[in-house]
């Protein structure tokens, strides 16, 4: 036998059994008592059980129907609360919005952000996970996050790239190193001769500036650096006792382990980092997640950058 069943026939029968006559039940559903009377009866047609005695002054729960009454009113519970949590969240009262970022977006562009977030909807909770390029794309293909913001690693075909922000590269070096006192952009060739101390080949920053393109003494200055090390803050500390200098980009050279160190922008040829609001294709955002990926962009977009950083 199909079942037909709703969650109308099970408000309609407790409804009758608490108020113990079919008459005060469809006042307080708001039906008519034909209608009441024509649920009910689809209802014990399905179940092919009577669950309803009558008498002409009351309506009596028989033993069915006294088995049945607290399953009936569990399921109606459960099911107005699993309605009244989507509509809470719809109504960003409640729920959890998740981000990877890279390290530098987060130290540096995004407290504002999650600040005014966190005073418009207060009950909604954060996710924030900050990580490499790749670990980025990883988070977002497989769903532990809304949404990223971070470069683009590896062109994933099931991710969408939307541009958000250009930094430009450049020189990191200690403050009593010459060419600190340089002013202006510094030249590529003028790195030939330094030691270079560099994030590992794992890294979205290594990456990209593996494949730039040969010419302008870049491929010689990339070549061979002397130290590779897979943590900015520990690149930051071998920068500072003199070891040597390192090449990154703006924002990533704006993070607070950066900060007693001077950038110096690479000319001939200058160099970018772009950044994206990256998103798994054919997914759908939550309200609350949706509403912060636009003030992202808002924000992003009207926001004072650092030097040698802007918005696309």
């Amino acid at each position: 036998m199909t079942n037909n069943l709703s969650i109308r026939h099970l408000r309609a029968f407790v409804a009758v059994a608490q108020h113990g006559s079919f008459t005060r039940a469809a006042e307080h559903l708001y039906v008519t008592q034909s209608s009441l009377t024509a649920t009910i009866k689809q209802l014990e047609q399905q179940t092919g059980l009577i669950l309803l005695d009558r008498t002409t002054r009351r309506v009596l729960l028989n033993h069915e129907g006294e088995r049945f009454l607290p399953v009936a009113e569990r399921l109606l519970s459960d099911f107005d609360t699993a309605v009244g949590d989507l509509q809470a969240v719809a109504a960003y009262q409640h729920g959890k919005v998740g981000i990877a970022v890279s390290p530098s977006t987060l130290s540096c562009l995004l407290p504002p952000v999650i600040k005014e977030f966190h005073s418009l909807y207060p009950h909604i909770s954060l996710l924030l996970r900050d990580d490499s390029a790749a670990g980025i794309e990883q988070h977002v293909l497989a769903n532990h996050v809304d949404f990223g913001i971070g470069g683009n690693h590896s062109e994933q075909p099931e991710l969408s790239y939307f541009p958000l922000l250009r930094d430009r590269y450049g020189v990191v070096l200690a403050p009593d190193h010459p060419l600190a006192q340089q002013q202006g952009a510094i030249a590529w060739q003028e790195l030939k001769h330094e030691k270079l101390l560099m994030l590992s080949t794992d890294t979205g920053i290594r990456a990209q500036l593996s494949r730039n393109p040969a010419g302008h003494g870049i491929e010689l200055v990339l070549a061979h650096p002397s130290i590779e090390v897979s943590n900015p803050a520990g690149l930051a500390a071998l920068i500072d006792t003199g070891l040597g200098l390192s090449i990154l980009p703006a924002l990533a050279a704006g993070t607070h382990s950066f900060k007693q160190l001077r950038f110096r922008p690479l000319d001939h040829p200058a160099i970018y980092r772009d950044l994206y609001i990256i998103h798994r294709r054919g997914r759908s955002l939550s309200p609350a997640a949706d509403v912060m990926l636009r003030l992202v962009r808002q924000k992003f977009s009207k926001m004072i950058l650092p030097p040698f950083v802007e918005a696309i």
